[in-house]
C-alpha cells in the first residue's frame, strides 16, 4: 500500500492541470513576440542609438531577450502541483493527477454514497425478527450459511452474528447472486432467497407485506431490513445497523459552509434513507438506487452545468466515480473505487474532502499568483532593457541586471510555491 501511495503521488506530481495548457498558449505567443521586440530594439539603436550603435543595439537586444526568458511561467503551475500535491499526502488527501485540484477548487455539488462514506460501513446485525412458523435460530442459521458466497457488508454481519451465536453454518449449493437485489441457494435441502421486497416479489414469494410490516418501524430509525424466504414462503427480517461516523456531522456542516450542496445516493431503501438524511441535515437524497443510476446522476448533475463530486467505498460507485468531474475514494473501501476516483482519502474519513477542496482552492490561488509573479517581471522588464528609459534618465539595463530580474521571478514563484507546505487545512 505504501509504495501504491508513493507511485499516486509521483504520478500527479508529473501531471498538467488544464491551467498549464492557458500559460502554453500565452507562451506561444509571447516568445515569438520577445524576439520581435528585440529585433526592433536592435533596429531602433541601430538608426537612432549615440555611437557606438551596434554596441549599443547589440548589448539592449540582449537585455530583452534575457529579462523577458519565461522560466517563471514553464514553473508557474509544475511548482504548485508538486507542492501542493505532497501537502495533500501528509494530511492523507491522494490525488492522482492534476486536473482533480482545478476540479476540486470549482466543485459546487457532491453526491455521496451512505454505507462505508457517511456510516462506518461496518455493519452489526441488530435483529432476528422471524414470522409465525419460523424461529430466530433457524431464521439466522440459514441467512448466515447461504450469505457466505456473498462480499456484501450485510452478509458479513449476519455471518458474524451467527459465529458469535455459535450457530452451525452450512454450505450453501446452487448460489445466485443478484446485483442490487439479493441472493439466492440452496441450504440443507431448502431453498432460501435473501434481500429486498422486489427481489424476492420476483422470485415468486408471497406474503412479502407482512415483512414490510414487521420491518417498517425499524427501518424509521435508520436500519436496514434484510427480507428473506424459507421455500418460497416470507419467513422474516434481518435488521442490520450501521452508525453515522463521528466526524460526518462536521464535516458536512463544513461543506455547506464552502457552498458545497450535498447530495445522497443510497441503495438502501427510502425510509432508512430518509432516516439518516434527516439526522444528517441532507436535503436532498435518492434511496433504492443501483450502481447504473448513480452514474446516471452524476451525468444528469453535470449535464445541468455543476461541478459534480462523487464520494463513496464500494465497488457499486466505481461507475459513477469515474463519470464525476472529480471522484473521491475512501482507501478504507475497495481497490476498484479507489482506481476510478481522482482522489483518495486514505483514512476515510469525510472531513478528508473538507480538507481536499481547500487545498484545491489554495493550490489554484498559487497558481494564478505565480502567473501573475511571471508576466509582472516581463511586463515591466522587457520595456526598460528596451532602453524607453535612457531618453528620460539616461539609464539602461545591464544584461546582468537583467539576467538577475529574471532569476528573481522564478525564485519568486519557487518561494510562493512552497508556502502551500505550510497551509492550515
Amino acid at each position: 500500500m505504501l509504495a501504491q501511495i508513493v507511485n499516486l503521488v509521483a504520478q500527479a506530481q508529473r501531471s498538467r492541470a488544464p491551467i498549464q495548457a492557458l500559460a502554453d498558449k500565452v507562451a506561444g505567443w509571447f516568445v515569438p513576440a520577445v524576439l520581435a521586440i528585440a529585433v526592433l530594439t536592435f533596429a531602433a539603436w541601430m538608426v537612432w542609438g549615440p555611437e557606438p550603435r551596434l554596441a549599443f543595439a547589440i548589448t539592449n537586444a540582449v537585455a530583452v531577450l534575457i529579462i523577458a526568458c519565461p522560466c517563471a511561467l514553464g514553473l508557474a503551475t509544475p511548482m504548485s502541483v508538486m507542492v501542493g500535491v505532497g501537502r495533500g499526502a501528509q494530511i492523507g488527501v491522494l490525488i492522482r493527477n492534476a486536473e482533480a485540484i482545478e476540479n476540486l477548487a470549482k466543485l459546487d455539488t457532491l453526491a455521496v454514497d451512505k454505507t462505508g462514506t457517511l456510516t462506518e460501513g461496518k455493519p452489526k446485525l441488530a435483529q432476528v425478527l422471524p414470522v409465525s412458523g419460523f424461529d430466530e435460530k433457524e431464521l439466522l442459521h440459514l441467512a448466515a450459511s447461504l450469505e457466505q458466497g456473498s462480499e456484501h457488508p450485510l452478509a458479513n454481519a449476519v455471518i458474524a452474528a451467527a459465529r458469535e451465536r455459535q450457530l452451525p453454518l452450512e454450505a450453501a449449493k446452487d448460489f445466485q447472486s443478484t446485483t442490487a437485489g439479493g441472493v439466492a441457494g440452496t441450504v440443507a435441502g431448502r431453498r432460501v432467497l435473501i434481500g429486498k421486497p422486489d427481489f424476492l416479489h420476483k422470485n415468486g414469494v408471497a406474503d412479502i407485506a407482512a415483512l414490510e410490516t414487521l420491518a417498517t418501524p425499524h427501518q424509521a430509525e435508520g436500519a436496514t431490513a434484510i427480507f428473506v424466504a424459507i421455500e418460497g414462503r416470507a419467513a422474516g427480517v434481518l435488521t442490520v445497523t450501521d452508525p453515522v461516523k463521528s466526524t460526518t456531522p462536521a464535516a458536512l456542516a463544513e461543506l455547506r459552509e464552502l457552498g458545497v450542496k450535498v447530495i445522497m445516493l443510497t441503495g438502501d431503501n427510502q425510509r432508512t434513507a430518509e432516516a439518516v438524511a434527516h439526522k444528517l441535515g441532507i436535503a436532498e437524497f435518492q434511496a433504492g438506487v443501483t450502481p447504473h443510476d448513480k452514474h446516471g446522476k452524476v451525468k444528469s448533475l453535470k449535464a445541468a452545468g455543476r461541478i459534480v463530486g462523487m464520494a463513496g467505498d464500494g465497488i457499486n460507485d466505481a461507475p459513477a466515480l469515474a463519470a464525476a468531474d472529480v471522484g473521491v475514494a475512501m482507501g478504507t473501501g475497495t481497490d476498484i473505487a479507489m482506481e476510478s476516483a481522482g482522489v483518495t482519502l486514505v483514512t476515510g474519513d469525510l472531513r478528508g474532502i473538507v480538507r481536499a477542496i481547500r487545498l484545491g482552492r489554495a493550490m489554484m490561488r498559487n497558481i494564478r499568483q505565480n502567473l501573475f509573479f511571471a508576466f509582472v517581471y516581463n511586463a515591466l522588464g522587457i520595456p526598460v532593457a528596451a532602453g524607453v528609459l535612457y531618453p528620460f534618465f539616461g539609464a539602461l539595463l545591464s544584461p546582468i541586471i537583467a539576467g538577475a530580474a529574471m532569476s528573481l521571478s522564478s525564485v519568486s514563484v519557487i518561494a510562493n510555491a512552497l508556502r502551500l507546505r505550510n497551509l492550515k487545512l
